[in-house]
């Protein structure tokens, strides 16, 4: 999440279909998750494709959360990391207090987590860190642009988990050198998990190094032609099927020859939103790639029936 709390606006409790709760921004004009369920959400595309049974006793797991927001993609995957679990080590980027204080506020939300898990959550909250025997945490509040900076440059990440709002409400968080500096921080093996299925997002992150593979849908989800993106090191290693992912179709390598894959720029690391969507419309307008709605249709034409 990004700007301040002020130009967040109001932000409206609902149910979603998995009977968990979330949170409507009125400023982006949009949900912190889509209407099958925001735990199911959590499950399916930051859970399963991290495999986290990968990480056992003795090894070390570092993670980043990228927006934060309520906390669901932390808390589930603290509640699935192996009992004898590794040494934990996460960071968290979020600029917003309101969307975790809500979600702590709600029994129903309460009521997903064991108390350890619950623990973290409010000491994020009240304290801004946990610490335990196998754990630590710090949450860094701020814009997730400068507060990455704050991490030390020689820590490499297991798991990023980016969940910024959409690429076109929320720019400046899948520009090209936003997206390009996380990929420089994944670990060898590491996997960076995003619902998005953005052409601009996966064309930057394939830039920068990264091999890409498709995410498949939640539970109750709207089957489409991809329901997200993992991105790891191309030497890592990562079969090309596995728990919740596939490799990307002839449909999704075509769509990043398309302007939609023309990225979103931020050189200094500090433009807003207007700016860089400003950048990217004129750039769209010279680039010599195929028209998005040209794709579109051609897929449409030769979708089997």
């Amino acid at each position: 999440m990004n700007g301040s709390a002020a130009e967040l606006g109001a932000l409206r409790a609902y149910p979603t279909a998995d009977g968990s709760f979330s949170l409507h921004s009125d400023h982006f004009g949009e949900a912190f998750h889509n209407s099958a369920g925001a735990l199911n959400e959590a499950r399916a595309k930051f859970v399963q494709p991290a495999e986290l049974q990968r990480f056992s006793r003795g090894s070390e797991l570092r993670i980043l959360d990228v927006c934060l927001g309520l906390g669901y993609n932390t808390a589930a995957v603290l509640e699935a990391l192996p009992t004898a679990g590794p040494k934990l080590q996460w960071w968290g980027l979020e600029l917003d207090r309101r969307p975790l204080e809500q979600a702590l506020e709600q029994a129903s939300f309460q009521s997903l987590w064991s108390a350890p898990v619950l623990a973290r959550l409010e000491a994020i909250r009240d304290h801004g860190c946990w610490k335990d025997p196998n754990s630590q945490g710090i949450q860094l509040w701020g814009d997730a642009r400068s507060m990455l900076q704050q991490i030390p440059e020689s820590v490499r990440f297991d798991l990023v988990l980016l969940d910024a709002f959409s690429p076109q409400r929320c720019p400046e968080l899948w520009s090209e050198e936003f997206l390009g500096a996380l990929a420089q921080r994944l670990a060898p093996q590491g996997r960076l998990l995003t619902y998005s299925r953005s052409a601009a997002v996966r064309a930057s992150l394939k830039r920068a190094g990264l091999s890409l593979f498709s995410l498949l849908p939640a539970p109750g989800e709207r089957v489409g032609w991809s329901s997200g993106t993992l991105a790891t090191p191309a030497d890592s290693g990562c079969p090309p099927n596995g728990p919740g992912w596939r490799p990307l179709s002839a449909m999704e390598w075509e769509h990043l020859q398309t302007r939609a894959a023309v990225p979103f720029r931020d050189p200094q690391g500090n433009a807003t939103a207007e700016n860089i969507l400003e950048r990217r419309r004129l750039e769209q307008e010279h680039c010599g790639y195929k028209p998005t709605n040209a794709w579109q249709r051609r897929w449409r034409r030769d979708r089997p029936s």
